[in-house]
């Protein structure tokens, strides 16, 4: 979709819809106030014979507005008359695009910028106005037959006053950078395993490496990793006719001696647990075990577009998980990058395995901070269930930094302890560490198995299990958590 801001008055834009919003007490939104008496009229006695009622995400739609240069209006309820919540008000932006996905609706003027927003400038609304937009009428049409959609939407307008047309610009070149690495992210995650393997997206990487003279993609074979020592993320492997890729992406924006933050995706792009096989239900959704991986190049992609000056260096373990007669056996014990020894009890706990060997890799960049992003435990959706992701990490200040943007961006975290008496449970008899430890607390002793590979940098760990797709009628992928990553990274750029 193409985005843009105006400044003319709501009742003189062309368009096949105009959204306006009206509060609980039957007020409208600041600018339909200046619609001309007719449109005025109508809209008061919609409002007045009870077709909305204004309560947060009502919607109503008027096909016909008489007298008038607009087509069509679609009220959407605000809530109480006052300064919506942050989360408030993108529960509406969604109320209105999901009411909007008409074959007869292509483009739309919303003027819902234009309400107040708790702690929300000019920029961050329009930027919300493009990014909810963007992730409503995402549709995986690639391997359909028929490629009909159900939104038809072309073109949205944002109205803005003339004094806030600066902030809403820059808002809106945030929100398209930001909304296009969502769209990357998801497409990767809801490609099917067969399609998207480890070669596929080292592809992708190199194809996004044309988009920015910033960025420069290296791709790691299984030899390079085998010289390198990285035998445990090798032992995952194993089992698969496909082989392994490490991704790196270097994006260099900033100063050049300047740290780089560095950001790990897992890229698992299909887990059938290997040898400890995973029951069938739902083994499908096991393609989704990339996702961190797909949000580490949207956020890169976010990254260049939003042409931030930062160096950040993207890592990407990537391979397939399967049972074969090649494939790691639970008891077996592999050397690590690091040195340290690991006993494989489950080669279902295999994204630790990628992503410890390739947290020892990043060292050598002399990273800021590194961050890294996994699809790793079910016991992740079972302690937060699908709202926020979980946290867990080695250095305050960068837990801190990452939960405020996480407010800002809502895309929710929640931090969770990493303490050592957790660590009593990766004793092994037989090497330095074992991959699982009891069924108690498997998010936290997850990272702190990562723990064992990130002394040596600030780290933390974001586990994704819970918030990369959706299962169910509306299954796909979130593209979560790139929102998040985008606002740490705009932060990192002020200085903050």
């Amino acid at each position: 979709m193409d985005y843009f801001i105006e400044t003319a008055p709501l009742e003189t834009l062309q368009a096949d819809c105009t959204i306006i919003g009206v509060y609980q007490d039957l007020q409208l939104c600041l600018p339909a106030n200046a619609l001309d008496n007719n449109t005025r009229d109508l809209l008061n006695t919609v409002i007045s014979r009870g077709d909305i009622k204004g309560k947060l995400g009502d919607t109503v739609l008027i096909n016909v507005v008489p007298n008038s240069a607009i087509e069509r209006i679609l009220l959407v309820g605000l809530g109480e008359n006052k300064p919506l919540a942050a989360k408030n008000f993108r529960k509406a932006l969604y109320a209105a695009v999901n009411n909007l996905k008409k074959p007869y609706i292509k483009v739309v003027a919303c003027s819902l910028a234009e309400c107040a927003v708790s702690n929300s400038d000019w920029q961050w609304k329009t930027r919300q106005i493009v990014e909810v937009f963007g992730d409503a009428v995402y549709q995986f049409t690639a391997l359909k037959s028929d490629k009909e959609t159900e939104s038809k939407l072309e073109k949205i307008i944002i109205t803005a006053p003339e004094g806030q047309l600066t902030a809403a610009q820059a808002g809106l070149a945030q929100g398209k950078a930001i909304a296009e690495g969502v769209t990357l992210t998801k497409h990767l995650s809801d490609l099917p395993g067969n399609i998207c393997t480890p070669t596929f997206l080292a592809e992708q990487a190199m194809e996004l490496g044309k988009k920015s003279d910033k960025l420069t993609v290296n791709i790691l074979e299984e030899a390079d990793m085998e010289a390198l020592g990285m035998h445990v993320f090798l032992s995952v492997s194993r089992g698969s006719r496909e082989p392994a890729k490490l991704i790196s992406l270097n994006y260099q924006g900033g100063d050049k001696n300047t740290k780089p933050i560095v950001l790990v995706g897992k890229g698992l792009t299909f887990d059938a647990g290997g040898i400890s096989l995973k029951p069938g239900p739902g083994m499908d959704e096991m393609k989704y075990d990339m996702c961190g991986g797909a949000a580490v190049l949207g956020t890169l992609l976010a990254a260049a577009q939003m042409n931030l000056p930062l160096n950040i260096i993207g890592l990407i373990p990537s391979s397939e998980n399967l049972p074969d007669g090649n494939a790691g056996k639970p008891g077996d014990i592999w050397t690590s990058m690091s040195g340290k020894t690991v006993e494989i009890l489950n080669t279902d706990a295999e994204g630790r395995l990628i992503l410890c060997d390739t947290l020892t890799y990043a060292e050598r960049f002399n990273p800021d901070v590194v961050i890294d992003l996994a699809t790793l435990t079910g016991a992740c959706l079972v302690a937060l269930g699908r709202v926020p992701s979980g946290l867990l990490g080695n250095d305050d200040a960068l837990c801190n930094d990452l939960l405020a943007a996480s407010e800002t961006a809502n895309d929710s975290l929640w931090r969770l302890p990493l303490w050592e008496e957790y660590q009593e449970q990766l004793k092994s008899n037989f090497a330095d560490l074992a991959n699982i430890g009891s069924k108690d607390g498997g998010t936290i002793t997850a990272a702190c198995f990562l723990s064992h590979f990130t002394k040596n940098f600030r780290w933390a760990h974001l586990d994704i299990a819970g918030t990369a797709w959706r299962s169910g009628p509306t299954k796909g992928a979130t593209g979560r958590p790139v929102p998040l990553l985008s606002q740490y990274l705009i932060n990192r750029a002020k200085g903050l």
